[in-house]
């Protein structure tokens, strides 16, 4: 509930192969007639896929005036240390020694943007221009540009952890602009994306999800019953 970025998922299921006790369609041994039924017994379900459910979550605002929210679509772009590309909607961002952007966990955020160090009153508007005050200027100069990046199938990203995400030929390849830009959500700064997890609809699910398991299990249990009560009355 508390992971900054995260989106909620849902999981869709099939049904396994089947056993053919009695095939559809298959003719009688002793009368040579075409069957109306067969019989055919389940071997149980599986999980096919696990769908991201991208809608938007909470904007909470922070005391960090780097803390990045984005409302609409789109991703930041992190360098891992292998210098791939990956993608987050946690904008929980810092500075580095050297003045670089970087994510909590010390990835650089691309492209890259270095704060000068004698920058005063650094804002980020919402086309995602850094705009920053330097010593001896009265008008705030612009020191670095947010990119977003949106995908045409964004169900296709790959999940690595961190709240972060890998491109694959499923998801197309980032379609990057500036933010406010077709397509792509504004910039906030000072807030942080929440979970757009529903607290309460996961509860409720889970209770109807114990009921309906708590229900088959007595109807179980009183068909035992009735099976033992007519056993001992032979």
């Amino acid at each position: 509930m508390n992971t900054t970025g995260y989106k909620r998922r849902r999981a869709e299921f099939q049904d396994l192969l089947y056993q053919n006790q009695r095939r559809v369609g298959s003719q009688s041994s002793e009368t040579g007639s075409i069957l109306p039924s067969g019989a055919q017994v389940g071997l149980g379900v599986k999980t096919a896929a696990i769908y991201r459910i991208g809608e938007q979550g909470s904007l909470s605002q922070t005391e960090n005036r780097f803390d990045l929210a984005i409302r609409g679509n789109g991703f930041f772009q992190v360098q891992l240390p292998s210098g791939e590309t990956a993608y987050t909607r946690d904008g929980t961002f810092g500075l580095s020694a050297e003045g670089q952007l970087v994510t909590a966990e010390g990835f650089l955020v691309l492209p890259g943007i270095t704060i000068p160090a004698a920058a005063r009153d650094v804002t980020i508007n919402v086309a995602g221009e850094v705009l920053a005050k330097l010593d001896g200027q009265v008008a705030p100069q612009n020191v670095g540009q947010i990119q977003t990046a949106i995908f045409a199938n964004e169900g296709g990203l790959e999940a690595i952890g961190d709240n972060m995400l890998l491109a694959t030929p499923a998801s197309g390849q980032a379609q990057l602009d500036a933010p406010g830009q077709p397509g792509h959500g504004q910039v906030l700064q000072g807030f942080i994306e929440t979970s757009n997890v529903n607290v309460v609809q996961e509860i409720t699910n889970l209770i109807t999800a114990q009921r309906a398991y708590e229900m088959n299990s007595k109807v179980i249990t009183a068909s035992d019953e009735m099976l033992s009560t007519l056993s001992r009355m032979r």
